[in-house]
Formats: structure tokens, sequence, C-alpha cells
């Protein structure tokens, strides 16, 4: 079985799977963490592996950028592959001046102006949530390596560049409480919800909208370690 989108066949992918936007985030997670890893979608270059972490079967696929991206991939492995779970592992852009260059940020709710969810099921809510007992589950992890995580509520935008007079960090940061941006996690939250799955977002801060400060492409590429850590650590937990 495939997908226009996937030519892995039904059982290549592995029941939780972790899911950065970057195809060479993905190969990079296979290649210096998995044992046995298999590279089992090459379509579009969408990198998908499946392989072992700590004799757990797990795997790591790219979701490209933005949320009708995320959108077709993860329904895809929801849908069609009979994937439980999706931890999004990505990069986030800084609202709270508390946070740094590095830090782990873990969505407990998204807030978003996106017309994705209205349109794919009719549902009209701005805000979606991930699943309580999978953030729970990163959260211990996290506490275990002894990784400190910030949770709160993020921010899913459909625009990376602003014109002049759209709302900004401060309406997003003062009146909606979000600690940071990031442009896949409503949809992937909302297709969990729709479809009865569990889905996670852990973020690394990449760049700083407060003090201008930002990562490379190759760091946010190779150096967010942690945030793999932590998520494979969660992925193959036990219950």
């Amino acid at each position: 079985m495939s997908t226009p989108h996937n030519e892995a066949e039904k059982g290549q992918i592995a029941k939780c799977v972790l899911m950065p936007g970057d195809p060479l985030r993905a190969k990079y997670v296979a290649e210096n963490f998995l044992e046995d890893a298999k590279l089992v979608n090459t379509v579009r270059n969408v990198y998908a592996y499946t392989g072992k972490y700590k004799g757990r079967p797990v795997s790591v696929m790219a979701s490209g950028m933005g949320m009708p991206s995320i959108g077709i991939y993860s329904y895809e492995l929801y849908k069609f592959y009979d994937v439980d779970s999706i931890i999004r592992i990505g990069s986030a852009g800084a609202y709270d001046k508390e946070l740094k260059l590095y830090d782990l940020v873990l969505a407990d709710s998204v807030f978003s102006h996106s017309s994705y969810a209205i349109c794919q099921s009719g549902d009209t809510s701005e805000i979606q949530y991930p699943d309580t007992h999978l953030n729970e589950k990163l959260l211990r992890a996290g506490r275990d390596l002894d990784i400190p995580i910030t949770l709160g509520r993020i921010h899913s935008g459909d625009v990376f560049y602003y014109e002049a007079g759209q709302p900004g960090i401060e309406f997003y940061c003062a009146q909606k409480k979000c600690l940071c941006v990031e442009m896949e996690s409503f949809a992937l939250f909302h297709n969990a919800k729709v479809l009865g799955k569990k889905a996670a977002c852990l973020l690394t801060i990449s760049d700083s909208l407060v003090t201008h400060k930002a990562t490379t492409a190759k760091e946010r590429q190779n150096a967010f370690t942690n945030m793999m850590k932590v998520a494979l650590e969660a992925a193959t937990a036990n219950e």
C-alpha cells in the first residue's frame, strides 16, 4: 500500500512517528540515533526512516513547511499507515524574552488564525490541543534526561513574512499568551483530533523575535539534539 505522497508499504511505519519539518533533520535522527534504520520513503525528497531506539521500533518522517504540508503527511500516517502517535520536533521563533536559543518548548495548546481546521472538518476553533498523556511522557523524559522544558501555548502561523500593520509579537504574546511561533502544529493537532489519534509538539528555539539572535540552517539541521533525545525517549517509553 502507498499514497500519492508516501511509497512506504503498510507495516513499514512504526506506531509512533517523530516528525521534523526538514528532511535532513529526519536523516540526521535516523543516522545518529536509530539502529538498523531503513529509508522507506523518498517521494518529493520527504524522507521517512524506520528503525529501533533502545530496541523499540520508531519512525522519523519529514513534514515539510506549513500546515498544508504537515496536514497531508500526518493525515496519511494516521489514516492509511495505522500510526497512533506523532511527535512534531520542530524549530520556533521566541516571542517571550525569557526563551533563549536552544531552549525546549512543549505546546500545551496552539493558537492560529489558519483556515485549516474549518476547511478540513468545519471546526471553527482557533485553539487546538495535544494529547495530554503524550505530553506527560515528553515532560517525564525531559526530567529523566535533566533537560529543561517550558510548557505553554504556541502560535501556529500560515505566514512567515508579514506586511506592515499586521498583528505582531505584541498581539500574539501579550493578548494570546503565546510563547513562540511555528507553522505546523495547529494542523497536526486538528488531524489527530478528527481521527482519534495522539499528537504532541516539542520545539527548539531557533531564533528570537525579541533579541533577534538566530541559529544557522546547519545548526537547525544538526544541533537540536536535546529535542531529539527527549522525543525518542518519550516515543519508546513504556505506557
